[in-house]
């Protein structure tokens, strides 16, 4: 669970630490070995990727170029789930500020079950082989009578139990295809920490040596006949795929952004932090006369407070590229564009903290709901201005990218793609808002 809301101190009581864990662009490997701020993307599954029409400029119909990709697995929010998360951008300078130049994907696999869960259907399934061994003791010995039973109760106790009872079992279990792809899983670095002395790029242990029992679905399915459930899914033609557009090679795609591991680390801020110095400067009073006004007062009464604070939170921690937080809330470059408004437009349950608005799991009042299963869908993470400054360090000029904060919505329940099979990646595209920078306002930092 996320820590409470309001910030525990570091030890030299110096710092406050925040829930928000930062991402910092390195050239150096780091443990996390799958995140990344460009490059060209990688995929869970190589031979599966999702299809290329999801990574396409909707304004120029040509391939975009990743700018992020990260592992975004949450074990103890969505057990026996992968998840894999991936923002695109295109780099013509025709598609800038324009709605589809900027797409963000989810990938999520979610395996056959969980070990707690394969335990428990275990168990079900000896109670149900049991269960059927008695039933057809039953039905060729006939029921044990006891001695004041009569022939009649005989027949009426059988009549009662003559519906098959593993249709359900079978028809929940064998829709549930093994997962041939297991493997022991990578690590979210930018989940939550169940333990301050735990670091987030600790590998992911090993998977025992002890072989896997076979789950309830393979024992019933080795054991007992198809029902008239089995056979009706059977014959029923499979859910309808998605176009899948295959991609091209490599060498056919745009020259990525360069390439950049991943580091992370919990957000440290100064409680005080300095302030500018004040200076005295004469400004005309409300009589009409010239007076002094401080510098600072004069200053903040034209400038736009939520960049200010955006600018401020940043300025603290200069070198961050990535800021996430599953379910917590955006620094807002701005509220007076589309996307500020949408998401300054907040639930009742909002409270803040150091300055940053903070919303209810619940979802972000504006964002659209998820597409696939209709569920809110909740803030995750969000690029900043010093992501442009380390993608574009080798790029000569000035005419590059002019966002000022790119946020990503994903739906709360971690949805998996409808017609996609247990233990099979699913795609989907989920909502992004890009506040492209203003006049007067700085963005690349």
């Amino acid at each position: 669970m996320p820590r409470d809301e309001s910030d525990s101190s570091d030890d030299d009581s110096t710092y406050t630490t925040t829930n928000v864990m930062l991402g910092y662009a390195s050239k150096n490997p780091t443990d996390d070995t799958f995140s990344q701020l460009g490059g060209f993307a990688t995929w869970p599954s190589p031979s599966v990727p999702p299809s290329a029409d999801l990574a396409t400029c909707k304004t120029c119909n040509k391939l975009m170029c990743l700018l992020l990709q990260l592992n975004g697995d949450l074990p103890e929010r969505f057990e026996g789930h992968e998840r894999r998360l991936y923002i695109f951008a295109c780099k013509s300078k025709a598609c800038r500020k324009k709605a589809g130049s900027v797409r963000a994907l989810r990938g999520t696999r979610i395996l056959r079950s969980s070990p707690k869960k394969q335990r428990e259907e275990k168990e079900q399934a000896k109670r149900v082989l049991m269960n059927r061994a008695s039933n057809i003791g039953d039905s060729v010995f006939g029921p044990n009578l006891s001695s004041t039973g009569t022939s009649a109760e005989a027949f009426s106790s059988t009549s009662s139990t003559a519906q098959n009872p593993f249709v359900a079992v079978l028809q929940q279990d064998l829709d549930k295809p093994v997962n041939d792809a297991c493997h022991p899983p990578l690590t979210n670095p930018f989940a939550p920490r169940s333990n301050a002395l735990h670091s987030p790029f600790t590998p992911a242990l090993p998977q025992s040596a002890n072989p896997v029992e076979p789950t309830p679905a393979d024992s019933l399915s080795e054991l007992l006949p198809f029902t008239f459930a089995e056979k009706a899914r059977i014959s029923s033609p499979p859910p309808e795929s998605p176009p899948n557009t295959p991609w091209p090679p490599e060498s056919s795609l745009p020259r990525p952004y360069p390439f950049y591991h991943l580091d992370a680390d919990y957000e440290s801020l100064d409680p005080t932090p300095p302030s500018p110095p004040r200076a005295k400067t004469d400004m005309m009073m409300e009589d009409g006369t010239n007076g002094p006004m401080d510098d600072k007062e004069a200053y903040e009464s034209a400038i736009d407070k939520t960049f200010q604070r955006f600018a401020d939170r940043l300025a603290q921690n200069a070198e961050q590229v990535l800021r996430y937080e599953f379910g917590g809330a955006p620094l807002l470059y701005s509220k007076s564009d589309p996307v500020g408004k949408l998401l300054s437009s907040a639930s009742p349950h909002e409270s803040r903290d150091q300055g940053v608005l903070r919303l209810a799991e619940r979802g972000i009042f504006g964002i659209p709901n998820c597409r696939n299963c209709g569920k809110p869908r909740v803030f995750e993470l969000q690029l900043v201005p010093h992501a442009i400054a380390a993608l574009e360090e080798d790029e000569s000029g000035l005419d590059g990218m002019d966002w000022g904060t790119i946020i990503m919505g994903v739906c709360s329940a971690d949805c998996g793609a409808r017609g996609v099979m247990v233990g099979d990646w699913g795609w989907m595209e989920e909502w992004v808002g890009v506040q492209w920078e203003e006049d007067g306002k700085p963005g690349k930092a």
